[in-house]
């Protein structure tokens, strides 16, 4: 990696909490922090153009190693000019490594540590076997802007010897993904893992710092099964007290509000989800109200717009609660693609609010207001 070309400015620090603002230099824009990152998981954000999603306001969008080296393969985007121009975006892309998504199957995963063998049984029921030197591989084919290490991701609950043997195999793989990854033009991240262990956590960091230079921090192994009281017992002193400051610190697959606005007040800067488009395509909206689900018959006379307090397209173009219920229950693909965009920009729009309170030195305020609103009721 040059790294000229992925440098980290922190702009501002709040003097009550750990939260800062800072600019992430990429080949492909900067992208200021803190900042939602919406999932385009197989080159797409679903069901919206890649136009819409950047006037959004959206600064980077993710895809998924796993999905595209499955379909329609790694090659096949190398050979189309890579991931920037197959999908359309021409902003920054990150990939993740698709570890998730290859242990999500479950029993068809035997696990070596030379790499990971699964069953492709959501595609074509192919035997694949990965090292992380394979996951490399993929990743630079695609050419993301910054890619993920391959790691394993234990869920909750588990015991500790599953999770302190998922942090030896994870920091293991980093160093091999680390010697293998050689594209200057794209930023290699390392991932911390441990579960709700934070002696693991902290394990896990030390590893990563020892077996090279990585320009940011994913952190993973959080919102699978835990509460997010339980996830903020170890991820607060993680963020907050000894993750490298001059690094980026990316919270992998948490995209309620609430847990935003609060992982922000700990010193994290980066987020993906797919729950805004998931939770829209099932007919819900985050709101200043808290979450709203337009299967509700309350909705169903409501000239109103999803959110009153809410700048999106969606809230201002004439769209009323009334008509997207309407398409949420006869089941037009409208009715998730209008709650999906507002989800977008909520989070997206909450973030830069974030920022704004950062350089302002009123983060604990802004905080605090969101906890005591109507709008932290988004679980």
């Amino acid at each position: 990696m040059d790294q000229k070309l992925f440098t980290y400015d922190i702009i501002a620090e709040d003097p009550k909490t750990h939260a800062r603002a800072g600019v992430l230099h990429t080949p492909h824009g900067d992208i200021p922090t803190p900042i939602f990152m919406p999932v385009g998981t197989k080159a797409s954000v679903k069901g919206i153009p890649t136009e819409t999603v950047a006037a959004l306001g959206a600064k980077i969008v993710l895809a998924n190693t796993y999905h595209l080296a499955m379909r329609p393969g790694a090659d096949l985007v190398a050979e189309l000019g890579g991931l920037h121009a197959f999908m359309n975006w021409h902003g920054p892309i990150l990939t993740d490594s698709g570890g998730f998504q290859v242990f999500s199957h479950g029993d068809a995963v035997k696990l070596t540590d030379e790499g990971v063998r699964f069953i492709a049984t959501d595609y074509d029921g192919s035997h694949v076997f990965w090292t992380p030197e394979d996951n490399m591989a993929i990743a630079q084919k695609l050419g993301a802007d910054i890619c993920m290490q391959l790691d394993q991701c234990p869920g909750y609950p588990a015991e500790r010897s599953f999770v302190e043997r998922a942090v030896e195999l994870s920091s293991m793989w980093a160093e091999r993904c680390y010697r293998a990854h050689t594209r200057p033009d794209q930023a290699l991240f390392g991932i911390v893992q441990g579960g709700m262990h934070l002696d693991l956590r902290l394990r896990s960091l030390r590893h990563l710092e020892e077996c090279g230079d990585f320009p940011g921090y994913g952190i993973g192994g959080y919102s699978v099964g835990e509460d997010h009281d339980t996830m903020f017992e170890t991820l607060a002193p993680l963020a907050s007290e000894y993750m490298p400051r001059s690094k980026p610190r990316y919270l992998m697959g948490v995209g309620n509000p609430t847990t935003l606005v609060r992982a922000v007040a700990v010193g994290v800067d980066m987020f993906d989800c797919v729950l805004p488009t998931r939770t829209g395509r099932m007919g819900t909206a985050f709101s200043s109200e808290g979450r709203l689900n337009f299967r509700n018959a309350r909705f169903a006379h409501d000239e109103g717009p999803i959110d009153e307090r809410c700048t999106c397209p969606v809230c201002t173009g004439g769209y009323s609660r009334a008509l997207i219920r309407h398409l949420v229950t006869q089941r037009e693909m409208l009715g998730g693609i209008l709650l999906s965009e507002h989800n977008i920009y909520f989070l997206l729009n909450l973030m830069r609010e974030a920022r704004e309170a950062i350089i302002e030195g009123r983060y604990q305020a802004f905080h605090d207001a969101w906890m005591a609103s109507a709008g932290a009721a988004d679980y």
